[in-house]
């Protein structure tokens, strides 16, 4: 029996996998996109289907890759955050990172991905963030949860104030680097901040400078 296609949108292309598009690519398309909207809309109102629809392909091959939603957002916080973590592994077995250098890494990564950060909050911060546990269990001890000890060796060659708690210090790196990009929406109209790349640029400078002179021996 002949298909018909008169029930097609003109000038939309069906949905499937498309033409000629590597399994990769629409790996990373569907992971783009989920990264945009968790971040935009949350992750409760965001439906599999409303991913599927911006990538242009069926939802069952949105479950076919990832498995389910919950999945998917494991998936895109993995992908963002393991490189974050491996740059800190390779800083931890250096054995010289200053806080500035822990503050720029950090700047530079949440930069780069300006969905982390209202991601993060929505899904691992906040009270009934789904991705609480396992943020805890598979992220935080390789992320934030390592600097501690890096700031401890810091403190034992003589290179930061003893007087300092690592822990506590930690949590000001923290605040100072992340804050300030889940606070750009209202940062910038209501302070006059600029989060261009030299606005950025000179709120690392004021972030690297304070932590030097504050930690310093």
């Amino acid at each position: 029996m002949e298909t018909s296609n008169q029930n097609q949108t003109p000038g939309k292309r069906p949905r499937g996998r498309p033409a000629g598009v590597e399994t990769a690519d629409i790996r990373n398309a569907i992971l783009d996109t989920a990264e945009t909207l968790f971040a935009r809309n949350g992750y409760a109102a965001t439906s599999i289907r409303a991913i599927a629809d911006a990538v242009s392909v069926n939802p069952a091959m949105i479950h076919y890759y990832f498995g389910s939603k919950d999945a998917l957002l494991k998936q895109v916080l993995d992908r963002a955050l393991e490189p974050l973590a491996d740059a800190i592994a390779n800083m931890r077995n250096a054995g010289q990172a200053p806080a500035s250098e822990i503050a720029r890494l950090l700047l530079n990564t949440l930069s780069q991905r300006p969905n982390l950060p209202p991601l993060i909050v929505r899904e691992v911060m906040l009270p009934g963030g789904v991705m609480q546990k396992h943020f805890l269990a598979y992220l935080a001890p390789r992320l934030g949860g390592a600097f501690p000890a890096i700031l401890q060796t810091e403190q034992e060659e003589g290179r930061m104030s003893m007087g300092l708690d690592t822990h506590i210090a930690t949590l000001n790196i923290l605040s100072l680097c992340v804050f300030p990009l889940i606070a750009r929406e209202m940062a910038g109209p209501a302070l006059n901040i600029s989060y261009d790349e030299a606005g950025l640029n000179k709120l690392e400078q004021h972030i690297t400078r304070l932590l030097d002179e504050g930690f310093a021996t």
